[in-house]
């Protein structure tokens, strides 16, 4: 595809990313300004509000300044008027992320990734200094180089990541590809360390995020009632209702992010001196919204089992590394896992009788191995078929990276809500981090360290210890047939040159 053609898309999808989550917070607050206080909308305080919350849920911190006329009316202490909100309604910058991933993908398709993430970003980025510099607001405000860059990097991070993996997966020449075949080249198995442990820590992620939100799912089932309970002494009209649901609703991703940090053992905080885990639960006066009240007042220590998934879960990406991990003694007898890049168009045009001819006359004679000395042994024993140091680093790595995308997690869904104990919300990034790292090493050490079960086959024995069956031929006569039994079944040429379907370079016929 035409790299114009390609700017243009990434640049569309960039203004949909801004335009959609923008407008996912303006449309319920024109609804509500419509329907709650009547007559026209302001779009004057409309705006700054919408834009401050998109700011908000693509991770940029607020400082809330509440004003003195308030604080009377409500009788809130003076020493509470400013205070920080940090706890990031993270369903804005996983659409962003979710978008900005998408997009990168389909450049990296179209043979121009750099050109698709560069000019997505500064599109993303022009639009979000446009809202920044529009949208300020005296109550909820934000440091401005915060506003434009922390949400440029929630899409140009995952553009650039899924962009990078697609090239890797699927590209047939560029940069990322010549370093791939070059690192897929390294002998004894090393050459599958890369992608072995990035899918491996896609598995392991993948199922820490489900898991939080069954376990979320759950607590809020368990707890209905509670939840109803807050709902209830809001005393909202319909309306209210319909706007607080909808405020929780953006916060479901983080909530979920809790949960797994309860599975994984560390647990998370609702407050200041408060702990919620499945060891034990310690909470004191917490925040009346609804959403909370799935917190449990009390934990049973059966709960602790919970642990076991993560070991499951580092189990299963050892499972998924092994069995595709590549040995060196039949890497000779397996079949290639990726296609070979695509061959030159003047190495197509070699006279097809000149192939075939120096493809026979390097088929081999088969001969019988000399047996070792000893009884029979397993196949695999004495043998380098099975080295132990790609699948020692496979399983530190998938644990490391496993453990650092936690962090990342835990560290996005936490943060402050309010003044005084309200400043801490979530789960603390490092003890996610140590808990999470050692059940998946555990897990992925059980599948990747142990040894491989082998059948116990018996070396062929050598050509003097054993006589030819009556009307067999010997090892001179088949050597001499094999030329012409070999040009009976001739193979394929095309068959043999690996043409898979990787996509070639832009301009190559």
């Amino acid at each position: 595809m035409h790299r114009l053609i390609v700017a243009l898309l990434t640049a569309v999808d960039a203004a949909i990313a801004v335009a959609v989550g923008i407008a996912a917070t303006l449309a319920p607050l024109t609804l509500v300004w419509v329907f709650g206080l009547g007559g026209a909308a302001d779009w004057a305080a409309l705006w700054p509000v919408a834009v401050t919350v998109w700011q908000f849920g693509n991770l940029v911190p607020l400082a809330v300044t509440l004003p003195a006329d308030y604080l009377a009316a409500a009788g809130i202490d003076p020493a509470a008027a400013s205070f920080t909100l940090s706890l990031a309604p993270l369903a804005f910058a996983a659409f962003t992320a979710i978008f900005a991933a998408r997009s990168g993908v389909r450049a990296s398709r179209a043979d121009a990734w750099v050109t698709g993430v560069t000019c997505g970003t500064a599109v993303f980025g022009v639009l979000a200094a446009i809202a920044a510099f529009t949208g300020q607001n005296l109550i909820a405000d934000t440091e401005l180089w915060q506003a434009i860059l922390v949400p440029v990097l929630v899409f140009a991070l995952p553009a650039t990541g899924a962009a990078i993996v697609t090239e890797w997966r699927e590209a047939g020449g560029g940069f990322v590809a010549r370093v791939r075949d070059r690192v897929e080249q390294a002998p004894h198995g090393w050459g599958d360390v890369p992608g072995l442990v990035a899918r491996g820590t896609a598995v392991v992620v993948v199922g820490l995020i489900g898991l939080g939100a069954v376990v979320s799912a759950v607590g809020l089932a368990l707890r209905g009632s509670e939840v109803v309970a807050l709902f209830q002494a809001g005393n909202v009209d319909a309306l209210g209702a319909t706007v607080l649901t909808l405020a929780q609703l953006v916060y479901v991703p983080t909530l979920a992010i809790w949960g797994m940090a309860f599975a994984a053992g560390p647990g998370f905080t609702v407050g200041e001196g408060t702990a919620v885990s499945a060891a034990g639960t310690q909470v004191g006066v917490v925040p009346g919204i609804p959403l909370l009240g799935a917190i449990p007042e009390s934990t049973t220590p059966w709960l602790l089992l919970l642990a076991l998934v993560p070991v499951a879960l580092g189990a299963l990406a050892g499972w998924t590394a092994r069995s595709r991990l590549v040995h060196p003694s039949s890497a000779a007898a397996a079949p290639v896992t990726r296609p070979s890049p695509p061959l030159a168009p003047e190495s197509l045009d070699l006279d097809r009788t000149t192939a075939l001819t120096g493809l026979l006359a390097s088929a081999p004679v088969i001969k019988p191995e000399p047996a070792p000395e000893g009884p029979p042994t397993a196949l695999g024993e004495g043998h380098d078929d099975d080295p132990i140091g790609p699948r020692l680093v496979v399983a530190l790595g998938i644990a490391v990276l496993s453990a650092a995308g936690a962090a990342l997690l835990a560290a996005v869904a936490s943060g402050s809500l309010g003044p005084g104990r309200l400043a801490h919300f979530g789960p603390e990034p490092g003890p996610v981090a140590l808990a999470v790292g050692l059940e998946v090493i555990v897990g992925a050490a059980i599948l990747l360290l142990s040894p491989r079960g082998r059948g116990r086959t018996e070396h062929p024995r050598s050509a003097p210890d054993r006589e030819p069956a009556p009307g067999a031929r010997g090892d001179d006569e088949v050597s001499a047939d094999l030329p012409s039994e070999t040009t009976d079944a001739a193979p394929d040429l095309t068959e043999t040159l690996d043409l898979g379907p990787r996509r070639t370079d832009p301009g190559t016929p």
